[in-house]
Order: C-alpha cells, then structure tokens, then sequence
C-alpha cells in the first residue's frame, strides 16, 4: 500500500503551522510547502532564472535575493506572481516526491500550503485538510507576528482562494479559533485517515 498524501490548506495567518505541529506530536511526517520554497533561493540555478524573471531590482549588492522586493512586484502584479509561481511550483513538486519516498512507511504524509487549490497542488492530494480562522483574527495575528500593515495584508490575502471556497472542497475542516478543541478534531483525522 502506498502512502497517502494528504493536503493541509486555509489562508494565510488561519494556524496551519500550529495543526501541522499537532499532527507532527502524533508521529504524522509533514512537508511545508513554504520552507521548500523558500530553499529554492539557495539554488544558483533558480536565482539565475530570478534574476532574468525580475532584474537586479530583487537582489542585495552582495548578490542574495531580497524576497521582500521579490513579494512587493508579485503581490502587486497577477503576471509576476504567475511567472514565480512557474519557477517555485515544479522544484516544490519534485522535493514533495522526495519526501514521500523519504516516508514510504507512513500511512500518510501532510503537504501543507496556503495555495494547495491555487496551483493544482489538491489534484495530487488524496484528500484535503481546510483550517479556519475568521479574517479578523488572522489579520490580528498576522500584524502581531509580521508587523505588517492591514493594506499590505489584505493584498496578498485577496490574492488567494476565498475561505469559503477552501471549506467547500476540503474533505475535512479544523476550525482553529481559540477555545475550540485543536487536538481532538486533529486526533479524530488522523483516526480517519488511518482506517
């Protein structure tokens, strides 16, 4: 039998790290799209392509990448993003295959990532997990945590997939708000997803 991949998903902000955590505490092993991601800015390779995608406009005078330019052009251009995405998504992709090659021996693996429907990440997925957080919550959490501003927030939280539109085609849902039991809607997925 083949491990079971499993998608996590909810807007940004929502706590997805924190109901990724509490599948990790039952022995779950999980991907994080975003650090795959954000490894990507290593690679020689892929900041080559950067830099032909944006110009030296994205990079430090040492020659790092500076994402925060990187996320002002994309969160402000649809076309930019979409031409980022098509650099990201097949380097994400391949490290997801490597993962679950790494877990061949779990019943199911976690990819978790706040744009799983946006770019077709759900069709690899044999179900799908949605998180969810009222905007105001998340966007109180979001300014705590990255001390950004609500315009900037809103922007790039306008450029994913609405909330409701996660929970209609998410096959579970996590409702993550404070005082509602996290780990007992975790144990009772995992229990799921085990049979």
């Amino acid at each position: 039998m083949s491990t079971r991949r499993i998608g996590i998903t909810g807007g940004m902000g929502c706590g997805k790290s924190t109901v990724v955590e509490a599948f990790r505490g039952l022995g779950v092993p999980a991907f994080v799209a975003d650090r795959a991601g954000a490894e990507c800015y290593a690679d020689p390779a892929f900041l080559h392509q950067l830099r032909n995608l944006f110009g030296n406009a994205v990079f430090t005078p040492d020659g790092q990448a500076d994402k925060r330019a990187v996320a002002r052009i994309v969160f402000a251009d649809n076309a930019s993003l979409q031409a980022l995405n098509a650099l990201v998504h097949p380097r994400v992709r391949d490290a997801f295959d490597r993962f679950c090659a790494l877990h061949a021996d779990a019943p199911y693996v976690l990819f978790e990532s706040a744009i799983l429907y946006d770019h077709g990440f759900d069709r690899q997925m044999d179900a799908v997990i949605g998180v969810y957080l009222s905007l105001e919550e998340r966007l109180s959490r979001l300014m705590l945590r990255d001390g950004a501003d609500e315009q900037s927030l809103m922007a790039r939280i306008r450029s994913q997939l609405p909330a409701a539109e996660i929970l209609r085609r998410a096959d579970y849902v996590i409702l993550n708000y404070e005082g509602n039991p996290r780990q007992r809607q975790v144990e009772y997925i995992d229990k799921c997803l085990k049979k």
